[in-house]
């Protein structure tokens, strides 16, 4: 399925529209629609989830990793998987609370953009990067 290998070769979080257009340098006609009902079967079949992006709206990535939080990048307006977490839930919680799940998301950009290039070559829309 076209929509399976969109998310093989972007190993990170995309939207709907970021779906669509790589989706459509495999299948000129894939429309909308079929991104949608698509994305749906492969959160009910449990081969994506959604995350609710704070900026972005709806991401979809792919499931199986171990537990992770995202990165905003600014200036070229896409989301990026960071490892691991540090957040000790016992510790963040209010007294009384028990922590059920959580979720971060930093927001910034990059220092320097050979570091960007270099780690996100295809991903980067800067002016000037490599698309």
């Amino acid at each position: 399925m076209a929509i399976e290998q969109v998310f093989r070769q972007h190993e990170r979080p995309l939207g709907v529209d970021e779906v669509l257009k790589y989706g459509r340098k495999l299948v000129e006609s894939l429309n909308q629609a079929t991104v949608y009902r698509n994305l749906k079967l492969l959160i009910d079949d449990g081969w994506l989830k959604r995350i609710s992006h704070p900026a972005l709206g709806a991401l979809y990535e792919r499931t199986g990793r171990a537990h992770h939080h995202h990165f905003h990048c600014r200036e070229c307006n896409r989301a990026f998987e960071l490892p691991g977490c540090a957040l000790k839930e016992e510790d963040a919680a209010p007294d009384g609370f028990i922590v059920e799940d959580h979720e971060i998301f930093l927001f910034g950009v990059y220092k320097a953009r050979q570091y960007h290039q270099a780690f996100y070559p295809k991903e980067c829309t800067r002016k000037g990067c490599r698309q």
